[in-house]
């Protein structure tokens, strides 16, 4: 039952992010695998969210765009309780180790959002599609 109950947890915030487009790309995130539900852990007890992407090349230079995104997309979906971890995938990417650290600063995250060209970025990356 707990791992039912998990599943579906997990599959919900997959329905948060399963269509955000890719910015170079086009295809959703999901479509390009570069995420899945496998991908998500959800520690709802402790209100915490893990995502871990993997970018669809070693050197894609928007690994950190696809990151915001994906912070953006559930910091605007989940209720504030939760602390959200969004992390590249192990052995994956060529920067990882610092990918990892801009996406989980608070303070770049806020510098980031305040770019309104990377802005731009992520809402059109968010921006609901309609095919």
């Amino acid at each position: 039952m707990v791992k039912l109950c998990m599943r579906i947890i997990s599959l919900t915030f997959l329905n948060h992010i399963r269509d955000i487009k890719d910015p170079e790309h086009p295809y959703s995130l999901e479509e390009l695998k570069v995420i899945t539900e496998d991908a998500i852990e959800v520690d709802d007890k402790h209100s915490h969210v893990r995502v871990t992407f993997t970018p669809t090349v070693e050197h894609c230079s928007m690994a950190t765009v696809i990151g915001l995104c994906l912070r953006v997309k559930l910091m605007r979906s989940l209720p504030t309780r939760y602390k959200v971890d969004i992390r590249v995938a192990p052995g994956t990417h060529a920067t990882e180790a610092a990918v990892n650290k801009q996406l989980n600063d608070k303070e770049r995250v806020a510098a980031a959002l305040e770019n309104p060209n990377l802005v731009d970025m992520v809402d059109e990356c968010l921006a609901p599609s309609y095919d």
